[in-house]
Order: C-alpha cells, then structure tokens, then sequence
C-alpha cells in the first residue's frame, strides 16, 4: 500500500513526533507541570506547545537532555502573545546547571546562563508561566560557544546574548501531551 499523499499537510521538516518525545504531566490542584523530553538539534529553535487542563498561573519544572555534540552555555525561552514568565520574590526561577537567570521587563523572555549543559547531560528548569490559553506556545533557543572563542570572548557573547536575545533560527515543533492528576 502506497503512503498516502495529501498536497499542504506534509510537517515532517517542522515538527517532531516520532524520535525525540517530550511530555508532561499536570497536576491541576497545585497548578505543576512537570515536562521532561530531550532536544537533539543545534541549527533549530524548538517550539513548545502545551496543552494545558485550564489557563492560569502554572509552576513549570523542565528536564531536557541534550543530545547534541555541543555544549550549552545559555539558554532562553520567548513565551507567545498569551503568556508570561512570573518574575516576583514568591516564584522560583533556578536552574541546576545554570547560576543565572534573566526575565525582560515585558516578561516574555527568560534566559538561563553561568553554567553548561554537556553532550549527554539533563538540564532541570524552574519558573512559572502566566497563561490565558490553554495552548501556550514558547519557543527555547541555546548557545554553544564557536569552539575557537575564548572563555572571555565566549563570556563577552553570552552577556550580549542575554541583552539582546539570541537570534531567531529556523524551528522545529514539538506538541507535549500532558496527563492531568489531581
């Protein structure tokens, strides 16, 4: 049997679902989301859909692994029009491997930094989003430094980075599906 062929709904060059799985799980009662999955890509974005059991203020706990050959020194997610990152002294915003974090003014931008994730080692995130879909979309870049950098020009950049913002790449999309308990 021939596959089947149908013109405008071919994704396979945007988005994931076969090889790498990310998923979540969502404790309605707490308003915790716990997702965990992995990224294997350097020269793309990913994009993060989730779909949440109801809007509103969510604690988000993030384990990724990287599963590239480079080693991340940064990392930043821009959230879509309908949420915000949470930057106030009764929400945590940490990372295991990073010592860093940077929330702009407007809120839509988080970047994790001081610090690296190896080939082959897991990233653990905390912070919260504030959300008026249940659908929300974010997108997660990193920064690997050009291997002839120095520490202080690799510095230098990561500090421009988290000024700036890394700049947009081609993405690639991922949709979480997410168990609801509690």
């Amino acid at each position: 049997m021939a596959p089947l062929e149908v013109s405008g709904l071919d994704v396979s060059s945007r988005v994931r679902a076969r090889d790498i799985q990310m998923a979540g799980v969502a404790d309605i009662r707490r308003h915790v989301l716990m997702i965990s999955g992995a990224i294997d890509t350097v020269d793309h974005d990913v994009s993060v859909c989730i779909n949440l059991p109801e809007p509103g203020r969510w604690q988000i706990i993030k384990s990724e692994t990287n599963l590239t050959d480079r080693t991340w020194v940064a990392m930043q997610a821009t959230t879509d029009e309908d949420s915000v990152f949470v930057d106030d002294a009764e929400h945590l915003v940490m990372s295991r491997q990073f010592s860093k974090s940077f929330i702009t003014p407007d809120q839509r931008r988080l970047t994790f930094h001081g610090g690296e994730v190896r080939p082959g080692e897991a990233v653990v995130k905390m912070y919260s989003l504030e959300t008026t879909s249940r659908r929300p979309v974010y997108a997660y870049s990193r920064y690997s430094p050009v291997v002839t950098d120095s520490p202080d020009m690799t510095a230098k950049t990561v500090e421009q980075l988290v000024a700036e913002g890394l700049p947009q790449r081609p993405v690639i999309e991922v949709i979480v599906p997410v168990t609801v308990i509690g």
